[in-house]
């Protein structure tokens, strides 16, 4: 029986078939990138199919893909997220989730939990921990991984409750679990938040690198709705002293929301691939299906229905690009910028989604078919990295700050 994952369009593909960057993708370039950046993303397009979508075809769903990992270093995409001169660029991000989620979205997925997972060290590490990992990470040898969201706080981050506890010396022992973790429980390190001070909220959280090997740490994995590496962590007194701090004690939930920050827009740039993807092929599939005398392109409810969904992904990539936008250019509200992207990009990608399996019928819910693929992929979108709710809440706070 085909996997899920045996295609990214609309029915099986060969090697004969036209690259990504020929296909006719059904709405303009953006105004908003440059002739370079349009050049880049085809590019990138094109190895996610030729290159990436094999060798997620030949690994087993639900497990870290160390080799897709690898080819992510090799060609310099990680090198991007991570680039030598220590600016983590939003736009650039931006633009490779979503041409990689045009293409093989558990390629992008591998990135951005590659993002995730070491940003962190990238921005609030010390010498030595960015010197001790982030080579690793870049080059596709080490896998990362965010451990934020627990079995009682998901949204409510700072609701946390994995305790560390003062050890002797000057270190702490770490007490609890983790739940939904990316990557877990196969990652070769994690970004842990922990509760250094009880009843402090927010302000008692403290960000710590754990490498997988410490003594106390265990895990195992969690099937969910898409194929992905997911698992839930436990910390049977792991652990952690001063070296391993990422920032400041008590400083971790700074460290959790300005990672956020940056990743928010990109998960709507995935969105956006997504949307994208779906959208293509509805545009396909209803110039060549036949029903009632003609294409069903030609009958009005589907060509309006066509139209809303182009130009609400459309809107969606230019909310998600002036986010990354202002995200590099240090402007101010970028919480409430990467909220509005991250909100308005995955509710459109579900009902883009949505509204193309609809105009293809039961042949889109075929497993194997594009469509189903990303009917089980878009819908964690708008739980992960802050739910849709936790985004509105963002907002409007922000609208009054």
């Amino acid at each position: 029986m085909p996997s899920s994952r045996d295609t990214f369009q609309d029915g099986p593909r060969d090697a004969s078939e036209e690259t990504p960057a020929e296909r006719p993708p059904g709405r303009p370039p953006l105004a908003s990138l440059t002739p370079e950046q349009r050049a880049w993303t085809a590019t990138l397009r094109t190895l996610a199919a030729r290159r990436l979508r094999p060798l997620v075809e030949a690994a087993e769903p639900g497990r870290v893909n160390r080799p897709l990992v690898a080819a992510l270093g090799e060609h310099g995409l990680l090198a991007r997220v991570f680039p030598p001169d220590g600016v983590v660029r939003a736009v650039d991000l931006c633009l490779l989730r979503e041409a990689l989620g045009q293409e093989c979205t558990e390629a992008e997925t591998a990135l951005a939990l590659q993002g995730l997972g070491a940003h962190p060290i990238a921005e609030a590490g010390t010498e030595k921990q960015r010197a001790r990992w982030l080579p690793e990470v870049v080059a596709g040898r080490a896998v990362a991984a965010f451990a934020l969201s627990e079995p009682e706080a998901g949204s409510d981050a700072a609701a946390l409750r994995l305790r560390a506890e003062p050890a002797s010396g000057s270190g702490w022992t770490l007490h609890g679990e983790k739940q939904w973790i990316s990557n877990a429980p196969e990652a070769d390190f994690y970004t842990v938040f922990a509760r250094t001070r009880p009843d402090a909220g927010a302000h008692g959280v403290t960000a710590f690198l754990v490498p997988a090997d410490r003594p106390g740490l265990g895990g195992r994995p969690l099937r969910m709705i898409a194929p992905h590496p997911v698992g839930l962590l436990t910390f049977d007194g792991v652990p952690v002293g001063p070296d391993d701090v990422l920032g400041e004690v008590d400083g971790g939930f700074g460290v959790a929301l300005r990672t956020l920050d940056l990743f928010r827009p990109s998960v709507g740039a995935f969105a956006v691939g997504m949307s994208r993807a779906a959208l293509r092929v509805a545009l396909t599939h209803a110039a060549e299906r036949r029903a009632f005398g003609g294409p069903l392109k030609d009958l009005q409810a589907v060509s309006h229905q066509l139209a809303d969904m182009a130009t609400r992904t459309e809107a969606a990539a230019l909310l998600v690009h002036a986010a990354a936008t202002a995200y590099d250019a240090g402007e101010p509200g970028v919480a409430g910028r990467s909220a509005m992207a991250k909100l308005y990009a995955t509710e459109t990608a579900q009902y883009v989604v949505d509204a193309a399996l609809q105009i293809h019928g039961a042949r889109g819910l075929e497993q194997g078919h594009l469509l189903e693929h990303l009917y089980r992929e878009v819908r964690a979108t708008r739980i992960y990295e802050g739910a849709t709710e936790v985004q509105r809440t963002i907002i409007a706070r922000e609208l009054y700050r």
